[in-house]
């Protein structure tokens, strides 16, 4: 009966279970503006805001490279896997999250 009424009140709401730190980290990337300054995407011009978004989604966190006790934007570096390994470091801000560096090793 619990359950009925649980899915009745979550039904068509976005909600998601992130249990782990690397997808609670994710999650709150994508709900953000994402922005790629210029240096970047002249340099790498197959990068834009949807491949971004994909490596995000597809990325693991890797929480001994980044910067988490800064007071305003945390850095993060991400490792993504798709369409080939890549390393990345974003700044995540209170309305935004910029990329800082990216390669493909």
């Amino acid at each position: 009966m619990g359950l009925i009424f649980l899915a009745f009140i979550l039904n068509g709401k976005k909600t998601s279970c992130n249990y782990t730190p690397n997808a609670r980290v994710i999650d709150n990337l994508l709900q953000k503006e994402l922005v790629i300054p210029a240096a970047l995407s002249d340099r790498y011009p197959a990068l834009n805001k949807d491949l971004l978004k994909e490596l995000i989604h597809t990325a693991t966190v890797d929480f001994s490279k980044s910067d988490t006790q800064r007071d305003s934007c945390k850095r993060y570096q991400l490792e993504g896997k798709q369409p080939a390994k890549t390393i990345f470091e974003v700044a995540n801000c209170a309305k935004k999250v910029t990329l800082i560096s990216y390669r493909q090793p």
